[in-house]
């Protein structure tokens, strides 16, 4: 079988009218370069090439052979450059489970985008707001709000200052006015989810390094976040939502922060795992596009 170098080594000899010249050019002894030479002559039963101390030709064999050389290098060449390009090029399947209105509001988008610049990844998408069991669902990662509980998770912070904030419709603002303090929560339709096994009634904010807390009520609960955004864009109450999944809302007016002298409580995104190894090359594509969208709308809270 012929060797790539001895054929390299032939067609540099060739253009460059010199063995010595050729070997220098691909870092080879002269001994090596004459080596090769010969193996390749050998190996074709012809001479390639006629040479003396002083000048070097090609043969009638070896310019004939020339066009095929330089045809099977260029080939060689191409193939290496395809299969680096299939190597950086994301393919496979990312399957991953999200919160139920960061999901659909937030980050459906931003997958999109993920796709049409990587065209043959695949995505499975589960949605819903109970901690996914990444041990029996089929899903790679997920991405969830909140301290991770079960430190045998890989825990990959994505947006470590995200925090709650309160929202409501200017069509509910218009009816009931806006609460002037975190007490007169109390006395305002407030939305209710559920967070961990219960229902997310008290309500926590700083203050000049002081907590305040006050226990809300409201007329409706559900355990879909994204509902709660609902309700809150449909100005029936006041919402206390992750600012990553009402940001867009507030950008276009459809909902206003309350008492934005205060600071919510922390809700920074994690994405989950439980092996190191799942972390692919997908998902750390996903993770550096979350972090720098997520940085982008927290830019925008720092400058309510």
């Amino acid at each position: 079988m012929l060797r790539f170098d001895d054929l390299q080594l032939f067609v540099r000899a060739a253009e460059q009218g010199s063995l010595s010249a050729a070997a220098r050019l691909l870092d080879l002894s002269p001994a090596v370069a004459s080596a090769a030479l010969k193996r390749l002559e050998a190996q074709l039963g012809s001479r390639l090439l006629a040479r003396s101390t002083r000048s070097l030709r090609l043969t009638a064999e070896g310019s004939g052979f020339l066009a095929h050389a330089r045809a099977a290098l260029a080939s060689l060449d191409e193939g290496r450059r395809l299969l680096a390009r299939e190597q950086d090029e994301v393919s496979g399947v990312l399957q991953l489970s999200a919160p139920s209105d960061f999901g659909r509001n937030v980050l459906l988008p931003w997958l999109d985008e993920l796709q049409h610049e990587h065209p043959r990844l695949n995505v499975r998408l589960l949605l819903g707001d109970r901690n996914a069991d990444l041990f029996r669902q089929p899903v790679d990662i997920a991405l969830r709000y909140g301290t991770p509980e079960d430190s045998s998770l890989v825990a990959v912070p994505l947006c470590l200052d995200n925090r709650r904030v309160l929202c409501a419709a200017p069509a509910y603002l218009a009816r009931h006015g806006e609460p002037r303090s975190i007490a007169e929560l109390a006395a305002h339709n407030c939305l209710l989810y559920q967070l961990g096994g219960g229902v997310h009634d008290r309500w926590r904010f700083h203050l000049d390094g002081k907590e305040e807390d006050v226990l809300v009520g409201g007329d409706r609960f559900c355990d879909d976040a994204d509902v709660v955004r609902r309700w809150a864009l449909a100005g029936v109450g006041i919402a206390y939502k992750s600012w990553l999944d009402v940001a867009a809302d507030v950008r276009a007016g459809r909902l206003k922060v309350l008492l934005g002298h205060y600071r919510g409580e922390s809700t920074p995104l994690n994405l989950l795992s439980t092996h190191r190894a799942q972390l692919s090359k997908p998902v750390q594509l996903l993770s550096t596009l979350l972090k720098q969208r997520c940085r982008l709308l927290l830019d925008e809270l720092n400058e309510i």
